[in-house]
Protein backbone atom coordinates (compact mmCIF):
# COMPACT_ATOMS: atom_id res chain seq x y z
CA UNK A 1 0.00 0.00 0.00
CA UNK A 2 2.87 2.41 0.72
CA UNK A 3 3.98 2.73 -3.37
CA UNK A 4 0.38 4.24 -3.65
CA UNK A 5 0.92 7.37 -1.64
CA UNK A 6 2.98 8.93 -3.71
CA UNK A 7 1.18 8.12 -6.36
CA UNK A 8 -1.90 9.53 -5.18
CA UNK A 9 -0.04 12.71 -4.30
CA UNK A 10 1.21 13.52 -6.76
CA UNK A 11 -2.12 12.79 -8.90
CA UNK A 12 -3.31 15.37 -6.21
CA UNK A 13 -0.75 17.97 -6.93
CA UNK A 14 -1.29 18.06 -10.87
CA UNK A 15 -4.75 17.96 -10.29
CA UNK A 16 -4.35 21.10 -8.10
CA UNK A 17 -2.39 22.71 -10.48
CA UNK A 18 -4.54 22.46 -13.83
CA UNK A 19 -7.92 23.13 -11.75
CA UNK A 20 -7.14 27.07 -12.03
CA UNK A 21 -4.58 29.67 -13.41
CA UNK A 22 -2.83 32.13 -10.99
CA UNK A 23 -5.13 34.55 -12.52
CA UNK A 24 -8.32 33.03 -12.17
CA UNK A 25 -7.50 32.43 -8.53
CA UNK A 26 -6.75 36.20 -7.99
CA UNK A 27 -9.97 37.01 -10.05
CA UNK A 28 -11.41 35.05 -7.30
CA UNK A 29 -9.81 35.99 -4.72
CA UNK A 30 -10.48 39.90 -5.55
CA UNK A 31 -14.59 38.76 -5.77
CA UNK A 32 -14.40 37.07 -2.35
CA UNK A 33 -12.88 40.03 -0.71
CA UNK A 34 -15.88 42.67 -2.62
CA UNK A 35 -18.48 40.11 -1.43
CA UNK A 36 -17.23 40.98 2.24
CA UNK A 37 -17.74 44.73 1.43
CA UNK A 38 -13.82 45.82 1.12
CA UNK A 39 -13.36 48.46 -1.99
CA UNK A 40 -10.57 47.77 -4.73
CA UNK A 41 -7.28 49.69 -4.04
CA UNK A 42 -8.26 50.11 -0.33
CA UNK A 43 -6.03 48.71 2.62
CA UNK A 44 -8.57 46.39 3.50
CA UNK A 45 -8.86 44.64 0.53
CA UNK A 46 -4.89 44.06 0.32
CA UNK A 47 -5.14 42.53 3.82
CA UNK A 48 -8.32 40.51 2.79
CA UNK A 49 -5.99 39.34 -0.29
CA UNK A 50 -3.40 38.28 1.42
CA UNK A 51 -5.48 36.53 4.78
CA UNK A 52 -6.94 34.57 1.99
CA UNK A 53 -3.45 33.63 0.40
CA UNK A 54 -2.07 32.78 3.81
CA UNK A 55 -4.93 30.60 4.71
CA UNK A 56 -4.13 28.67 1.74
CA UNK A 57 -0.89 28.23 2.32
CA UNK A 58 -1.49 26.75 5.81
CA UNK A 59 -3.86 24.60 4.31
CA UNK A 60 -1.45 23.21 1.74
CA UNK A 61 1.31 23.03 4.77
CA UNK A 62 -1.65 21.16 7.00
CA UNK A 63 -2.38 18.79 3.98
CA UNK A 64 1.93 17.93 3.28
CA UNK A 65 2.04 16.92 6.97
CA UNK A 66 -0.99 14.53 7.09
CA UNK A 67 1.00 12.48 4.05
CA UNK A 68 3.17 9.36 5.66
CA UNK A 69 6.24 9.99 3.16
CA UNK A 70 6.17 13.73 5.21
CA UNK A 71 7.59 11.95 8.46
CA UNK A 72 10.94 11.06 9.01
CA UNK A 73 11.91 7.78 8.28
CA UNK A 74 14.63 5.53 10.42
CA UNK A 75 16.07 3.28 8.59
CA UNK A 76 17.52 0.04 10.35
CA UNK A 77 19.78 -2.18 9.15
CA UNK A 78 21.63 -5.08 11.61
CA UNK A 79 25.26 -5.15 10.58
CA UNK A 80 25.96 -8.95 11.41
CA UNK A 81 29.51 -9.32 13.64
CA UNK A 82 30.95 -12.47 13.29
CA UNK A 83 32.32 -13.78 16.86
CA UNK A 84 35.86 -14.96 17.34
CA UNK A 85 35.98 -18.49 17.26
CA UNK A 86 36.81 -19.56 21.14
CA UNK A 87 40.67 -21.39 21.70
Amino acid sequence: MKPIVPTLFALAVLAGCTTMTPEERRAADEETCREYGFRKGSEAFAECLQRIELDRRAERRANMASFEFSRPMVVYRPVPVPVPPSN
